[in-house]
């Protein structure tokens, strides 16, 4: 599907499917289509943020980058929320770069639009705080996860909240992502990827991961993965995937 989407249970985004079809009809105007193929750039730190972006497919990837270019990974985006979440702070500037890392679509809307529609007590202010909540509760899982879990478990996780974020069983990915996402070098991503293909987990070649084992790598994963899935689930009545 190309375009924006008619009606608000049309929509894949978790948020704009969830209000009520007035709201939505009154937003639809603001929203763009809007392809983002991988290593779109959203918004850059430091950066005005212009555009909310509501993922409908692929995966936005929230980077720390550091004066030398190299990038960690602190948060991931799909089809649950909503990109450029500073402005649910009343932030005007990116306090992070925000990245496609797995190509997808979205819908946009210009910021100040969407603080307007942030005005008052509408259905979009309220599911787009309960998201933020349980981003916030994915992103200090993350900081315990890099901390406490092996990098083959914390690998399990990010291909499982990847594979729900995406339609199919096949997505793009790049071993500089996978480097990122996991804070080593891309050499260790080619060792771990190639335990996971061996276990018949999944199959990685030439950038595309296809996941054959999804049950085994749940079994792989650490337990951050149900929690985030969990707590998203609480905030916006709907599981990931």
């Amino acid at each position: 599907m190309t375009g924006v989407p008619v009606t608000a249970a049309a929509c894949s985004n978790l948020i704009l499917s969830q209000l009520p079809e007035s709201e939505y009809q009154v937003l639809k105007p603001a929203l763009e289509y809007f392809p983002t193929p991988s290593k779109t750039v959203l918004v850059r730190r430091d950066e005005e943020i212009r555009h909310v972006y509501f993922p409908l497919s692929g995966c936005h990837s929230v980077l720390a980058v550091m004066q030398n270019g190299a990038a960690v990974e602190v948060g991931t985006i799909g089809n649950e929320g909503m990109s450029t979440v500073d402005v649910l702070t009343g932030s005007t500037v990116a306090t992070e770069t925000t990245v496609c890392q797995i190509p997808g679509n979205s819908l946009r809307m210009p910021a100040e639009h969407f603080r307007r529609a942030m005005d008052g007590d509408g259905a979009l202010r309220n599911l787009s705080f309960r998201f933020f909540r349980a981003y916030l509760s994915h992103v200090s899982q993350s900081v315990a996860c890099n901390r406490l879990h092996t990098t083959e478990e914390r690998f399990a996780r990010w291909i499982l909240a990847s594979h729900d974020r995406v339609e199919g069983n096949e997505f793009q990915l790049t071993q500089e992502y996978l480097a990122d996402m996991l804070g080593v070098h891309r050499p260790s991503v080619t060792l771990i990827a190639r335990r996971f293909q061996q276990a018949g987990m999944l199959d990685y070649h030439r950038g595309i991961v296809t996941i054959l084992d999804r049950k085994g790598l749940e079994e792989a994963a650490c337990e951050c993965y149900a929690q985030v899935r969990k707590q998203f689930a609480r905030a916006l009545g709907k599981p990931m995937g």
